[in-house]
């Protein structure tokens, strides 16, 4: 709205400033109401809703969730006087204390959906969250538990969807999926696998899917009961897939992660937590060598690249130790290398330093 073509700017600003100043009053107000309620001890349904309005306002005041917390352990433990309620039809399954708790967490896990979508990197969100289904398995029937987990592996793909980045939500996942597991008996190795392999198509710059991956690849391999050709393939199609990424973006720091990985799975294969075993020296060699000159023809069209020449110089080291007599490289290939990193990351040339009296090169 303007008069005579003069924006009402002035006043907008006044109304505005206002409407923070109520806000802030109001904020303080309620903030002195419930730390009199805290000290008051006072435990009821009303002080939970009065936490409620404050963490909403501000989702970071931890002292009041662990307050929040205290309320509902003595609301848990209330006997109500439930009549002939047939809920979700577990009346006849659960007790009405239980039926109680059910309910308690059930609204409390509702009233944080909106936050969470407000401030999805809120960690005692989360944090909340992931107490409220604890109280659930300790308190309720294993179905019931099972399915208020299954639930939140629903929410937080919802979640993840948004945001596919959101390493608070990625960290959530994985543990909402281990007490799935532990709660129905199975493994969900392979479909979490898939879900990386999904999300990645979607966008390959993505830190918590390339690491969730690595994690899962022990576990798929464990569960198909594996034998060393398969576990070979495994391997060989994850180089496929990581080289297409790095030639699609070689600046993705992401991607030479999970790609350092799978070298590192190679180079140290006779080590336990390795799950390409069995590969002999020669073995190791070859695929390191390969992997070398990959990343050495990224160079075309990607000089200014640091994660590179970073690349090349650790996977040099990690040759040299299998076998000092290579004709894959030369000192001078890494001198070249070095050099030209030293130029492009100047905030880390004492790292490099070091590296270079390491290498004595």
């Amino acid at each position: 709205m303007s008069s005579h073509g003069i924006p009402r700017t002035t006043a907008a600003t006044e109304q505005s400033r206002q409407q923070e100043l109520a806000a802030i009053e109001r904020y303080q107000e309620l903030t002195a109401l419930v730390h009199e309620k805290v000290s008051e001890r006072d435990f009821s349904s009303a002080s939970l809703d009065l936490t409620a309005e404050l963490v909403s306002k501000n989702p970071e005041y931890y002292t009041i969730w662990n307050y929040r917390r205290l309320i509902l352990l003595q609301l848990f433990d209330h006997d109500p006087d439930i009549g002939n309620s047939n809920d979700l039809g577990t009346a006849k399954s659960v007790s009405p204390r239980q039926k109680n708790v059910e309910n308690l967490i059930t609204s409390d896990l509702q009233f944080e959906v909106p936050l969470l979508r407000k401030y999805p990197k809120c960690y005692w969100l989360w944090n909340h969250r992931d107490w409220l289904l604890r109280q659930a398995q300790n308190r309720l029937p294993k179905a019931f538990a099972l399915q208020l987990w299954g639930g939140e592996l629903i929410l937080v793909g919802k979640m993840l969807t948004l945001d596919s980045r959101n390493f608070h939500g990625w960290g959530y996942r994985r543990k909402v999926v281990a007490k799935v597991e532990e709660l129905q008996g199975t493994s969900m190795a392979e479909a979490e696998f898939e879900y990386t392999t999904k999300v990645i198509r979607t966008n390959l710059s993505n830190f918590s899917a390339w690491h969730y991956r690595s994690k899962l690849i022990p576990r798929i391999l464990a569960d198909r009961k594996a034998d060393d050709a398969a576990r070979q393939k495994l391997l060989d199609d994850e180089f496929k897939i990581i080289q297409r990424g790095l030639w699609t973006d070689p600046y993705d720091q992401s991607l030479w992660g999970y790609h350092q990985f799978l070298v590192k799975t190679v180079v140290f294969s006779s080590e336990q937590e390795s799950f390409i075993p069995n590969l002999s020296n020669g073995e190791r060699l070859t695929l390191l060598e390969r992997e070398i000159r990959n990343t050495d023809e990224m160079l075309e069209g990607a000089e200014d690249c640091k994660w590179i020449y970073q690349a090349l110089l650790q996977y040099s080291e990690m040759y040299l130790e299998l076998d000092t007599g290579n004709k894959t490289f030369t000192t001078q290939d890494m001198r070249s290398w070095l050099d030209q990193l030293k130029k492009l990351d100047t905030l880390r040339v004492g790292r490099w330093n070091d590296l270079e009296k390491k290498l004595n090169i």
